[in-house]
């Protein structure tokens, strides 16, 4: 076969050929060069860049976090009686996100475990407020038998689950309700607040607060500090075995300054009555006693309070969701007046010997002014004025001083002032001058303060309104000569463990500046009133001296032309009955301020209540049942039968966990 030499074209072909292929094989190669960089790039950026995320992602799809919720403390008196404690209870709870047919559910569920409307609407209610994912309790506190008939049933029903919780109690039911307060389920607008507060990793797995007194107040030491649970987990997320754990530090424990024997007596002693009473330790500022009348169950707002039980307490006439002592403000009527003789010394308006003539009125501006029965009680001073409760003494008093003079004293005595009392939602109530007038009224007319407006405020009538801790602090420091120290219900936080104590971190006194002859002077006035004026008869035989006043104030505006008749007016119209004082007089240990609403004098309902208080703190002694029973009914003046010793008569029984005796 002849050779055949390529020609010059077909050589030229080929090498085109050759130099096509050698373009493909580099765009290949650089194809490749750049799929093999953005491989590298891209594991770099896992590996490296997104490290520390990816690897936490990882972790997180092998472990879990599980929180472990720390033991609520304890809430306890002066003398260790537990007012506010935990028990631990199972739970039947539902995660609605894993449920298909909620309803069918707890339906079939109904058949296992008693549940009933009542556990139906709160579990409604709980969905509404909460995540579908959240574990949510349809039925609280089960017994050994609803727990095992569920058990044994338990493959049936996908995504319940019974579980262990503490619930919080409060043994003695309404007892000091209002100072101890409750604990409810985390709403919302406490959510965002723990969130801006940085606090809520602290309540993870927790699905309670303090909502009110002292369960409020103290939250943080009560609260503790919430554990964790590292576990490592299956592929079905059941846990396998723990891989770290940090235990739960429980809450303090909480001490009261309050003695709840006291405090049961004094609310015993009201009876269906409505009022407040503050009673204080002058030389400390702790509250020995702490009562607002009517009182409400707080294990009623453990589990979610029901519509029925809301409805009785939110709508009831007699309001027992409002702290009277805290929150309730009254004019303090004649109690005023002490307060008043003070400020006419310090302020030197008036010299103790002065002498008013008391006719029985007092006019001015053709407004006649009365004095209580409309008779006359002739030349009085200044102490006299205190022991007969003279009125046109005080009229003519407001009138020299004036309504900014007597705001100026009265402001540093706390009157119309927040005390500062550790309990939340306490209310200022008015103590008037002519610049609150400015800044409370609208129009230009009611601004204007008119000189027959300051006449009342001397008999502590007008726009004079107080609260009974503001009351109880003023007369306490009448009692120390002038020595003010904050008052508080939390004496110390106790370690739940060891038990050791660490005494509240108070705020120092303040000295007000009171003259001694001053207080002398106000002091036999006072005196006076216990020995030989109005509440003589409630202190007769008494085995100390005390020093008080009583007072009666208008619930209701009467005509000038009017007689107060009490027998005309329905209940809540009648005058309300108050009464301050302390004892001993020369040694002071106990301040006491009491209002009875609508009660009429303060020598016959309110001034009876405080001398048993006396009588129980100084001598030990307790109310026979026959003396209990009478002053419920504002029927007695001195103790009524034999006292018996406190040291004899037991707290009540608490309730159990189930609210049964």
């Amino acid at each position: 076969m002849p050779f055949h030499l390529p020609s010059l074209a077909e050589l030229r072909d080929t090498r085109v050929e050759i130099q096509r292929f050698q373009y493909r094989v580099a765009v290949v190669q650089w194809l490749v060069l750049f799929c093999f960089a953005l491989l590298a790039s891209r594991l770099i950026y896992l590996q490296v860049i997104r490290h520390e995320d990816l690897h936490e992602q990882a972790e997180n799809n092998r472990t879990a976090i599980l929180p472990t919720v720390p033991p609520r403390g304890t809430i306890l008196d002066r003398n260790g009686v537990v007012l506010a404690s935990n028990y631990s209870a199972y739970t039947l709870e539902i995660t609605p996100s894993k449920v298909s047919d909620l309803e069918a559910t707890i339906n079939e569920l109904s058949e296992l475990v008693d549940i009933q409307t009542k556990d139906r609407r709160r579990f409604k209610r709980l969905r509404e407020e909460s995540k579908s994912f959240d574990s949510l309790p349809i039925r609280n506190r089960l017994t050994d038998e609803e727990v095992a008939r569920f058990s044994a049933q338990r493959y049936r029903f996908p995504g319940v689950e019974i579980k262990a919780r503490l619930f919080r109690q409060y043994p003695y039911g309404e007892l000091a309700s209002h100072v101890i307060g409750y604990i409810g389920r985390i709403n919302q607008r406490e959510k965002e607040r723990l969130e801006e507060d940085e606090d809520a990793s602290n309540y993870r797995g927790t699905e309670y607060i303090g909502k009110l007194g002292v369960e409020q107040r103290y939250e943080r030491e009560l609260h503790g500090i919430t554990g964790v649970n590292q576990v490592e987990t299956s592929a079905g997320g059941r846990a396998t075995r723990s891989l770290s754990s940090r235990p739960a530090i429980p809450g303090q424990n909480v001490v009261l300054s309050i003695d709840i024997q006291m405090q049961k007596m004094v609310e015993d002693l009201f009876g269906n009555r409505r009022g407040a009473l503050v009673a204080l330790d002058p030389n400390t500022g702790e509250v020995l006693a702490f009562v607002s009348k009517p009182t409400f169950d707080p294990n009623l707002f453990v589990d979610g309070i029901d519509v029925e039980n809301w409805q009785m307490l939110n709508e009831s006439i007699d309001k027992p969701l409002l702290n009277r002592a805290l929150r309730g403000t009254y004019p303090p009527g004649s109690t005023y007046k002490p307060f008043m003789a003070m400020a006419a010394l310090s302020t030197g308006k008036r010299s103790a010997s002065t002498i008013i003539n008391d006719a029985g009125s007092w006019t001015y501006g053709g407004h006649t002014f009365r004095s209580h029965g409309d008779h006359g009680l002739g030349p009085v001073d200044m102490v006299r004025s205190i022991v007969l409760s003279s009125n046109v003494y005080y009229y003519s008093l407001a009138n020299d001083m004036g309504v900014d003079a007597i705001h100026d004293f009265m402001k540093p005595l706390g009157f119309g002032q927040i005390t500062g009392i550790d309990l939340p939602g306490e209310v200022r109530g008015v103590l008037p001058s002519t610049e609150w007038k400015r800044n409370y009224y609208k129009r230009p007319e009611q601004k204007k303060w008119y000189g027959g407006e300051t006449i009342s405020l001397g008999i502590g009538q007008g726009y004079n309104t107080f609260t009974m801790v503001q009351l109880a602090s003023a007369t306490a420091t009448l009692a120390s000569g002038g020595q003010q120290y904050k008052p508080r219900v939390v004496s110390a936080t106790q370690d739940a463990l060891t038990h050791a104590q660490s005494a509240v971190q108070v705020s120092e006194s303040v000295n007000l500046g009171f003259k001694p002859e001053h207080m002398e002077v106000v002091r036999n006035g006072l005196v006076g009133v216990v020995t030989s004026g109005t509440s003589a008869r409630v202190f007769a035989g008494a085995g100390y001296t005390s020093a008080g006043k009583t007072g009666t104030a208008q619930a209701v505006t009467i005509g000038q032309k009017d007689k107060y008749n009490a027998a005309k007016l329905s209940e809540y119209q009648r005058d309300h009955a108050l009464y301050m004082a302390y004892a001993p007089a020369e040694a002071p240990k106990i301040a006491v301020a009491v209002v009875v609403e609508n009660a009429g004098f303060g020598a016959a309902s309110a001034a009876p209540i405080a001398r048993r208080v006396f009588d129980y703190w100084l001598l030990g002694q307790y109310p026979s049942e026959e003396d209990m029973a009478a002053t419920q009914k504002g029927q007695t003046a001195g103790p009524v039968g034999t006292p018996r010793s406190k040291k004899d008569v037991p707290l009540l029984s608490p309730k159990n966990k189930l609210g049964e005796e």
